[in-house]
């Protein structure tokens, strides 16, 4: 069995950076980060055996002394709560997520009705409409319908979401209300776009898949459902040790590929554990 890994795949430096932040600052004192850093299981574990410990925005008469705001950012709202509670903020966030909310805001103050495509109820898609609490957010083609009747939709996206389905949804926007004027902000980070294309290409040469990256990831999810919707045999796992030789039996080509908040070493274990396999497969 062949082992092939993908042009582009895990961590991303908005995530690497993050995580490297929140080690500088716990080896000089206690730290809290507000919610997970990154959506990954081996990071949170890691964090927590170096004395980081997660506190929330519901709770800001507990808000500890020292807090990271994680990768996916806050609204200008909850910075404003945080620095009236807590001694030190620190910011994590990724620089392309503060690209989306300066251009979020651009739009609001050129008059466009603010409009997300994301995953509803996502840290990220939440910090974004934070602060206009009219927006609505679109996460697939027939949550258009929510959309009220407005002159003028400013769009942007989520960072992480597919760059297919965010100009979908632009053009049937424009489709179904000729009579305004749609602006579209195209803020899906290049890594994603990257990781995207990417498995496009693996697709198109592996007999099966696998994803390595948290499951509660936005862009691990979808690498995993772009697998899904070609057809083609998807495993998605956080950890190498959930794969199992007998999975790949008749498999002659097995393609891996990771979410942007997934560790290097995560991805060469699963990688080198698939190999152990090649010899029974």
């Amino acid at each position: 069995m062949k082992v092939i890994l993908a042009e582009h795949f895990g961590i991303c430096f908005g995530v690497r950076d993050a995580i490297a932040q929140a080690q500088q600052l716990a080896a000089s004192g206690s730290l809290a980060i507000l919610g997970e850093l990154v959506h990954n299981p081996v990071v949170r574990e890691r964090l927590s055996e170096r004395g980081v410990t997660e506190a929330s925005l519901d709770q800001p008469n507990a808000m500890p002394s020292r807090v990271m705001i994680t990768a996916h950012g806050v609204s200008d709202a909850a910075r404003d709560l945080l620095r009236r509670t807590s001694a030190m903020v620190a910011d994590g966030t990724c620089p392309l997520v503060h690209h989306a909310h300066n251009q979020l805001k651009r739009l609001v103050a050129d008059g466009f009705f603010p409009v997300v495509i994301g995953k509803q109820g996502h840290v990220e898609v939440n910090g974004l409409i934070g602060d206009f609490p009219e927006a609505v957010v679109l996460s697939k083609p027939h949550d258009i319908a929510r959309l009220p009747r407005r002159p003028r939709y400013g769009i942007i996206s989520q960072t992480t979401q597919p760059i297919a389905l965010a100009r979908l949804i632009v053009d049937l926007v424009r489709q179904i209300h000729p009579e305004s004027e749609v602006r579209f902000v195209d803020t899906v980070c290049k890594p994603t776009k990257d990781r995207q294309t990417a498995l496009t290409k693996l697709i198109a040469e592996a007999d099966a898949i696998v994803v390595v990256g948290g499951r509660t990831s936005n862009n691990t999810r979808q690498l995993v459902e772009t697998c899904r919707s070609a057809g083609k045999l998807v495993f998605h796992i956080e950890r190498a040790e959930e794969l199992h030789p007998r999975d790949f039996f008749g498999v002659s080509v097995v393609g891996v590929t990771a979410g942007t908040s997934t560790l290097p070493e995560t991805v060469e274990q699963a990688r080198l554990r698939l190999l152990r396999f090649s010899e029974r497969v």
